[in-house]
């Protein structure tokens, strides 16, 4: 039987659930965040059983597939890979996102990476609908996980290439998780309005972030089901500082 949490943090998984529960509630939509601090180990998730289409998140996903597929095949990306890779993380661009889903196999090929990963709760989209992919917060750090770890499946030189890549997105693409902290950022949001939701948004954002304390963290937030693009941006930045301020405390107090 798994032992208790120390009280220090049982008191701040509980006012950070308290702090969420009030700013979330009576807004429109769903959102999940889960954050891990490298340094102290320190994480938290809410919302965890909530599942949302990955929207553009998934561009790492499928550029990290790739990856693994070149590392089988004791090969580098070739250029049309690496120029794929590029656009599809720092200008979410769209077509070049189908690209790397048809060469990674499609769906069953997203899935054994998957696996390889660790990822529990992510399952591709239909066909090749890659941005119907589905997620949870938690699978999204264990994302981040395989790109800042000495353990991750990955090597070190494409854990880097990966994490350049989201350290240069396009300036007009560098919200979400950013608000957290602006030190060092490594991001990639996802956002689609959805018919099966009436239009209303999914609003995604993953990445690593270091404050002005020297903390990095990971961090995913996921939502669905706002109003506009612009409400969900405005939730997932406030949650993502929100968080992240509280564990920052909590750890300058150990």
């Amino acid at each position: 039987m798994a032992s208790p949490p120390p009280p220090a943090r049982r008191s701040y998984e509980k006012a950070l659930t308290r702090s969420l529960d009030r700013y979330l509630d009576g807004l429109p939509g769903q959102l999940s965040v889960s954050v891990r601090e490298l340094s102290t180990g320190l994480s938290y998730t809410y919302n965890r059983r909530l599942r949302t289409a990955t929207a553009s998140i998934v561009k790492v996903d499928l550029v990290v597939a790739l990856l693994l597929k070149a590392q089988r095949r004791h090969r580098a990306l070739a250029g049309w890979e690496r120029r794929a890779a590029a656009r599809a993380v720092k200008v979410s661009d769209n077509a070049a996102a189908s690209t790397l889903w048809s060469a990674i196999g499609g769906a069953p090929g997203l899935a054994a990476a998957h696996r390889k990963l660790g990822l529990r709760n992510t399952t591709p989209g239909p066909g090749g609908a890659w941005g119907a992919t589905t997620t949870s917060a938690a699978d999204q750090i264990r994302l981040l996980t395989a790109l800042t770890s000495p353990k991750s499946p990955l090597s070190a030189e494409n854990r880097r290439y990966v994490l350049g890549l989201m350290s240069d997105v396009a300036p007009e693409q560098s919200w979400g998780v950013s608000a957290a902290g602006r030190e060092d950022v490594a991001l990639k949001n996802g956002w689609l309005p959805r018919p099966r939701d009436g239009g209303r948004w999914t609003v995604n954002s993953i990445g690593r972030v270091r404050d002005r304390h020297g903390h990095t963290y990971l961090i995913a937030v996921i939502s669905h089901r706002h109003r506009s693009m612009g409400a969900g941006v405005k939730a997932v930045e406030h949650v993502a500082e929100l968080v992240t301020k509280t564990l920052s405390k909590t750890a300058s107090r150990r």
